[in-house]
C-alpha cells in the first residue's frame, strides 16, 4: 500500500527554533498569528508580559474552532480576564510552549480543522 502525506490547504509550519519559526518556508523572527484558512498576520506581542485583552480579542474575531497559543520557550497559562472574548465566542484555547503549538496546529490543519496558530516568539 502506497501512503500519500494529507494535502493541507493553509500554512504549514516547516519548521522552527528559538525565536523563529517557518511558515511555508518563509520564515518569522517576530510574532505571529496565522490560521488553516490561509490568515496571517504580525500578532503585535512579542513578550508574555506584554499581553492584553485586545490580543485576545482580535483572535475571537477569526473563524475557528480552536486557537493554539503558543507562549514562548516554555509553557505560561495567560490570565483568564485576558480571554474573555474568546469565551464568549465559544472557542477553545490550548496553551502550550511554542514549539509544541507549531507541531499541534500542522497535525490539526492536516485533519481539516478550523484552527488558529498564535505564536509567541
Amino acid at each position: 500500500m502506497k501512503l500519500h502525506p494529507d494535502a493541507t490547504q493553509g500554512p504549514t509550519v516547516t519548521g522552527y527554533g528559538t525565536g523563529w519559526v517557518a511558515i511555508n518556508g518563509e520564515r518569522f523572527t517576530t510574532s505571529l498569528v496565522f490560521s488553516a484558512a490561509g490568515d496571517r498576520f504580525d500578532w503585535g506581542c512579542d513578550r508574555f508580559e506584554d499581553l492584553q485583552a485586545s490580543h485576545f480579542d482580535r483572535l475571537a474575531k477569526m473563524d475557528a474552532d480552536l486557537v493554539i497559543f503558543g507562549s514562548g520557550e516554555r509553557l505560561r497559562f495567560p490570565n483568564p480576564a485576558l480571554l474573555q472574548a474568546l469565551y464568549a465566542r465559544q472557542m477553545g484555547m490550548e496553551t502550550m510552549d511554542t514549539q509544541a503549538a507549531c507541531r499541534t496546529y500542522n497535525f490539526l490543519a492536516s485533519e481539516g480543522r478550523r484552527v488558529v496558530a498564535a505564536l509567541l516568539l
